[in-house]
């Protein structure tokens, strides 16, 4: 039996190879997209893969940091974390600096750090903490309104900073909630609503009503039970039919021009290959160009040369697709795989009930980012600029999924001194 008091002996080292793995990889795909044909110095902090090496040494600090530190610290702070990064973010909105036409960095000398990134951890801690509150039911109405604020809050905050794809990002936490016990049909209801609103862009508006109303009368039709129960489904039908009203109205004037475009791209509305679509293009292309095995390290024409923007940050997977081909794509999707399914099967082992949460919180957040940034990459998803976890560059994100993980993995390391 393991030694309770050594928690070394009980650290997931699984975990900590893909995560290892991973980053490496990821410091290889930004040099060689970011040093094009000189390579000079690997710690010249003038060049992306070098400031990236940095990041790196600076994550490894903050991942010992967090596992020499009493596990019961952030559960003890969690609402502390969570307030102090609402306080932040409202801070962003007031003195941050725009980048890419987002407001949501604070550049101090000559970097600069995105507090979006840091929120989603506290979020995770915040929501475990109330979760795993005594008294608390998710079966109650009160305690899913304060769960679902709970999420809410910095999604808004980070939504005013015009940072669409990190807000979006909140919405993985619903994964964690039915976990808790939240009732299923909100996963359905969020299946009809994505249907409704493409559909309803693709056809007219009296088109997709009709198909609704039809889809009605035939569910009486079918299903003679359901006729007692007309209202409540007479009631869904009038919800379905406003939220087609209300689509067109919100694609026009909720949504910012470049991501209007970007949803027309990907539904074939319209076609810019040198405007909105061009990202994608050059991505797919860059991609499908690396064949079975890839062109092979740095060997990347697309790639070294600039074809592909942002090829160092939310598109670093087509520069893997590139240079290794499907054969390296696909052990980097099932890395990702292993860890996260690793971390699902971890969560369900913790004795503490605050570890469990926090640790399908973690589950969520990369799973949300690894399915959105790889589909928006090869054209299944709209861009919405977010990163890759552990490989993207950028010292925000890679510090903020490094603590995020390992605050789980020293809660795991610690299981066996929960009573």
């Amino acid at each position: 039996m393991r030694n309770r008091e050594k928690i070394s002996g009980n650290i997931d080292w699984v975990s900590i190879t893909i995560y290892i793995a991973l980053i490496v990889i990821g410091w290889l795909s930004i040099f060689t997209a970011s040093a094009g044909e000189d390579v000079g110095n690997l710690f010249d902090i003038t060049t992306r893969y070098g400031k990236q090496l940095m990041w790196i040494g600076f994550a490894t600090v903050l991942a010992i940091t967090i596992m020499v530190i009493d596990a019961k610290f952030f559960s003890t702070f969690s609402y502390v974390f969570y307030l102090g990064m609402l306080l932040i973010l409202v801070g962003v909105l007031f003195f941050g600096s725009t980048v890419a036409g987002s407001k949501s960095w604070f550049k101090i000398g000559g970097f600069a750090i995105q507090p979006a990134e840091f929120a989603k951890f506290a979020t995770a801690l915040a929501m475990a903490k109330y979760l795993s509150t005594l008294n608390v039911d998710m079966r109650m109405l009160k305690t899913k309104v304060i769960s679902i604020g709970i999420l809410v809050a910095p999604a808004l905050l980070i939504l005013l900073q015009n940072d669409t794809g990190s807000a979006l990002v909140y919405f993985s936490f619903i994964l964690v909630l039915f976990r808790e016990g939240f009732s299923g049909l909100i996963f359905i209801a969020g299946i009809i609503m994505a249907v409704l609103f493409i559909v309803t862009l693709l056809f007219s508006k009296l088109y997709v009503i009709g198909i609704l109303i039809a889809l009605t009368v035939l569910t009486f039709v079918l299903f003679k039970s359901l006729r007692k129960n007309w209202k409540p489904i007479i009631g869904i039908l009038i919800l379905c039919v406003a939220f087609v009203f209300s689509v067109n109205y919100a694609f026009e004037n909720v949504l910012e021009s470049h991501q209007k475009k970007r949803i027309n791209v990907l539904l074939g509305i319209e076609q810019d290959l040198q405007g909105a679509g061009y990202n994608v293009n050059q991505s797919k292309i860059a991609i499908g160009s690396g064949g079975l095995t890839g062109k092979g390290f740095r060997n990347g024409v697309l790639t070294r040369y600039n074809f592909v923007p942002e090829q160092s940050t939310d598109f670093i997977f087509c520069t893997i697709g590139e240079e290794w081909g499907f054969v390296g794509v696909t052990v980097l999707i099932l890395l990702y795989l292993i860890l996260l399914i690793r971390i699902v099967l971890l969560a369900e082992r913790q004795r503490s009930k605050f570890s469990r949460i926090y640790g399908y919180g973690v589950a969520s957040i990369l799973f949300f980012h690894f399915t959105i940034n790889i589909g928006m990459t090869i054209g299944l998803a709209p861009v919405v600029g977010i990163p890759l976890p552990f490989l993207s560059y950028g010292g925000s994100s890679l510090w903020a999924f490094t603590v995020l993980l390992f605050i789980f993995l020293k809660q795991d390391a610690n299981r066996l001194n929960v009573l």
